[in-house]
This record gives structure tokens, C-alpha cells and sequence, in this order.
């Protein structure tokens, strides 16, 4: 693996000098306000991109629907070579594009790594699936008559991704949507602005390599009022929005007033619930990695841990002890287990989380705080913390986007700590950690997880490309990557062919002139 260094890492990516923030592939432009992107890891300015005006945004919206023109009649298995060589440059910068995610978002530079690696699975994933955009054929009633279904690219779909995986989320959509017809429009999260940059860079070269139209992806960046020009513009019949509940309530209204589609990943409260039948060591190592890694700022992070009260006290010594190791620091060092937080409204909120929760009477068990001095000059480390509250505490209720872990007691059946789970608005993921199967499957029934994602004896971050990724209630209810994801990125068309020289009517109707 090669030792990049920033200033390499961004040269490698096409950065080293960033002035632009519009882009329809090889062309770059912008004329709106300065974004300037400011690492967490040690304050220092990295870059700074221009924001889209409405001008920009018509230039790229031009770009991007001639661009359909071409790209809709282009054979499926030939747009998936395209993907493939999209995949196969981003291996070729996987340590430069690592590196960068690592240093502007603030999660550790393995994770960084394991993001872009997540882009080049769901490259390989659509290249397979290339090939197999089936329809479905069925019997009609009428004779002589043949009826089937088939799929037709949408058109314009748009992005709008959050900070947290600045890259990853954004591939998930463009890989299906590009294989499937559909050219992209992308607002990267205005905290991450070069990540999108750099990956719009890396596809430009694969458009211009393959003289194809630069409008099958085009960048606009800038804060909501960008965002806005999507989901307000019936142009584009799909809008894919990563990010809070509030900002999903906001794009689904709006899209949906203009009888849009959407496809909504949202906010998660995640928990895993810890049985009696658990295996200790497996549920220590699952929680906290839930709870801290990318420093509790996955919609998947381990928010509750509830734990029957049998085992409370031995499963609370288990992870307090293990909190104890863990190392904080700059996430380009991978000693360290536990990066920054984003920005310093990410370390308010952490802040006020924990006031809130001894407030509502619960017992912070490790303390948190915001580290300073050497090493921490970003004022955005903080310590995880762990609190021991009740599933009804407001605070508990809510998502903190932070490592704040709370602990919850249960008694009796199973069934008691998954009415606790499911006691939230959200819905995204959830885990038990047993080793009894009857508890396993009643986790895993009608009566059991509401959640998109239930896992048994895994924690409840990390997913695989193979399957599809998304949640319930105020998780939105979208799906993307694996599985028939793809689906919502087509319209689905229903055909009849009369093969025949007359013409019956369905059910049997008479209309004879």
C-alpha cells in the first residue's frame, strides 16, 4: 500500500488546486458563495469550492438531460463496462481517495478505505446486474395475445448525500442508476465537498476516456438551498436523500407535491439486545464498535444497548472495561480507534445529549468531555460516554449523532426487550446477540424487529453491498445497493401484443362495428 501523505492524496485526486464546485464532467464551474472545507482532524483549511447558483444549476441540468438522450439507448451490458471502469480507477486511488474521506469527514483512515471499497463492491455488483434487468412474463386471457413487463430508465435522478459517507452512499445511488439508463445529479454534503469533487473527477476521466457525454454525472454543491433546486424541479423524477428525519419530512413533501418519487435513508436509533443465552466477548466487541467507530456518526451506530437483568451488571463491567482502551486521536493514525466529530455543532449537540440525560435522571457510567491540547487543535474530539437511562427519557428517543451509548435494563421474555426496541420513531437497524434460537427467530418474526435491518449476533453497523440497505417509520423507507434496488431507479411498463388478426376484448367484452 502506498504511504500517501495529504498533499499527495489530493494532487493524486485532481485537488491540488480547487477553485470550482459545479462540475458536468470535464467541464467545471461555479459563481456562487465560497465553501471552504476545514478538516476536523486539525482545523487546517483543506480546499474550498464555489456554490451553484440557479445558472449553474441550468447548465448542469442541460448537461444532464442531452446526456439522457444518448445514454437511455445505450445497450445495458455496455453501460455496465462503463461502471466496471469506474471501479477499476477507484481501486487505482483507493489509498488517495481513503485518505482524503479519512481527513476531511474524520473517520479513521481503515474506514476511509473500507468506504471506497464499499464504492468498488457496488461497481462490481452493477456490473453483474447489467445483464440481468429482467421483466416478467405472464399469461393473458385473451388468445393469440402475449403480455409482459418491463423496466425503462427514469431519466435525471438526484442525490443529495450526507457527510458521513461522503463517497459511499453517493456510488450506491450512480452505480444503479447509471446501469440502469439514468444520468446523475449530485449535491454532496456541503461538509464534504472535496470528497465529491474528487469522485466526479474520477468519472470524468472514465466519460472522457469513452467519449461519452459529460452530463451522465454532474456536481453541484452547496447547503439546502441547492438541495432545493432538485426537489422542486419535476425534471427529475427521482430524489435520493441521505440525512436527518427533518430533512427527509421536508424533501418528501416537496417531491411528493409534484408527484415525484423519492428514496429516503434517514435517521436511525439502533439497538442491540443482549439475552442470557449471549456470548459476552462477542457482545462487547459488537457494541462498541457500533457505538464509537466512525465516532458515533453512522445512521447504523449502536445508540441503546438492552440488556436483560440477569446479566445487566457483568454485560455494564464488560463494555466500561473495554471503553477504557480505546484510543482517541487522529484518525489518519490507525492506533487510534475513535476520530472527531465533524464540526463543533456536532460537539454541542454531544454536549447537551449528556446534560439532557442526567437532566432526565438517568447516570452517565463514562464520563465524556471535549478533549483539548496537543494533537486535539480542532476542538472536535470528545470522549465516548456511556449512561445508563430509560427507553422512555426524551433524550433516549432521539438521535444523538455522536458516541453516546445508552444502557437499558429488561426483564422477563424477549418479547419485552423487543417492545423497547421497537419503542422508537426510527427504524433502521437492530441486533440481538443469543445463542437461543427460538429467541433468534422471534426477533427475526412478524411479531419481532420493526427495523429495515435485523441482525443476530452481529452489531447494527456494517452492511453488504448483496443486500438491500434501508429502514422503516421515520427512517424513510427507501432501499439501496443490493437485492432489486435497482427497481426504483426504472418505470415499470406493462405491454400486450396481439399476434392475431382479430381483436378480443378483455373479460369477455362485446364491441363489434
Amino acid at each position: 500500500m502506498t504511504d500517501f501523505g495529504i498533499p499527495q492524496a489530493l494532487e493524486t485526486l485532481g485537488l491540488k488546486s480547487i477553485n470550482e464546485g459545479t462540475s458536468t464532467g470535464q467541464h467545471n464551474f461555479s459563481n456562487g458563495e465560497i465553501i471552504e472545507s476545514f478538516s476536523p482532524v486539525d482545523g487546517q483549511l483543506i480546499g474550498s469550492v464555489k456554490s451553484t447558483t440557479k445558472e449553474d444549476y441550468e447548465v448542469a441540468m442541460k448537461a444532464a438531460s442531452e446526456a439522457f438522450k444518448t445514454w437511455r439507448t445505450t445497450p445495458a451490458p455496455q453501460r455496465g463496462e462503463i461502471v466496471r471502469q469506474f471501479g477499476e480507477k477507484l481501486r487505482a486511488k483507493k489509498e488517495a481517495l481513503g485518505k482524503l474521506v479519512s481527513y476531511e469527514m474524520g473517520k479513521s483512515y481503515q474506514e476511509g478505505l473500507g468506504e471506497v471499497q464499499e464504492m468498488i463492491d457496488i461497481c462490481d455488483f452493477a456490473v453483474g446486474l447489467s445483464r440481468q434487468l429482467h421483466g416478467l412474463t405472464m399469461h393473458s386471457e385473451r388468445p393469440g395475445h402475449r403480455m409482459y413487463e418491463q423496466y425503462h430508465p427514469l431519466g435525471i435522478v438526484g442525490i443529495i448525500s450526507a457527510f458521513n459517507f461522503p463517497v459511499a452512499v453517493w456510488s450506491w445511488n450512480t452505480a444503479l442508476a447509471w446501469i440502469c439508463g439514468d444520468v446523475c445529479v449530485w449535491k454532496p454534503s456541503e461538509k464534504t465537498p472535496l470528497c465529491g469533487v474528487a469522485c466526479q473527477n474520477i468519472i470524468a476521466e472514465v466519460l472522457k476516456e469513452n467519449n461519452l457525454p459529460e452530463g451522465i454525472s454532474c456536481l453541484i454543491n452547496g447547503d439546502y438551498r441547492v438541495g432545493e433546486f432538485m426537489t422542486k424541479d419535476s425534471r427529475i423524477p427521482l430524489v435520493s436523500a441521505t440525512g436527518s428525519t427533518r430533512m427527509g419530512k421536508i424533501v418528501a413533501k416537496e417531491v411528493a407535491g409534484r408527484l415525484g418519487k423519492t428514496l429516503l435513508e434517514l435517521g436511525g436509533n439502533n439497538a442491540i439486545i443482549v439475552t442470557p443465552d449471549a456470548d459476552i466477548k462477542m457482545t462487547v466487541i459488537g457494541a462498541v464498535f457500533g457505538a464509537v467507530g466512525t465516532a458515533g456518526q453512522r445512521c447504523t451506530s449502536t445508540r441503546r444497548l438492552i440488556i436483560h437483568d440477569s446479566i445487566y451488571d457483568q454485560v455494564k463491567e464488560a463494555i466500561v472495561g473495554a471503553y477504557k482502551q480505546l484510543r482517541i486521536g487522529n484518525p489518519l493514525d490507525e492506533n487510534n480507534h475513535v476520530g472527531p466529530l465533524i464540526d463543533m455543532d456536532a460537539v454541542g449537540m454531544y454536549e447537551k445529549a449528556l446534560e439532557k440525560v442526567v437532566a432526565e435522571g438517568g447516570t452517565i457510567l463514562v464520563e465524556g468531555g471535549v478533549l483539548a491540547g496537543e494533537g486535539y487543535n480542532s476542538g472536535c474530539y470528545v470522549k465516548p460516554a456511556i449512561a445508563e437511562a430509560q427507553n422512555h427519557f426524551e433524550i433516549v428517543q432521539h438521535e444523538t449523532f455522536a458516541p453516546v451509548l445508552y444502557l437499558l435494563k429488561y426483564s422477563g421474555e424477549v418479547h419485552n426487550a423487543i417492545e423497547m426496541q421497537n419503542g422508537v420513531a426510527q427504524g433502521l437497524s437492530s441486533a440481538i446477540m443469543t445463542n437461543n434460537l427460538r429467541e433468534a427467530e422471534a426477533f427475526l418474526s412478524h411479531a419481532g424487529s420493526d427495523c429495515g435491518i435485523a441482525n443476530v449476533n452481529i452489531g447494527t453497523s456494517g452492511a453488504e453491498i448483496g443486500g438491500a440497505f434501508g429502514g422503516e417509520k421515520d427512517t424513510g423507507g427507501g432501499r439501496e445497493s443490493g437485492s432489486d434496488a435497482w427497481k426504483i431507479y426504472m418505470r415499470r411498463q406493462t405491454n400486450t401484443i396481439n399476434y392475431t388478426t382479430d381483436l378480443p376484448l378483455a373479460q369477455g367484452i362485446k364491441f363489434d362495428l
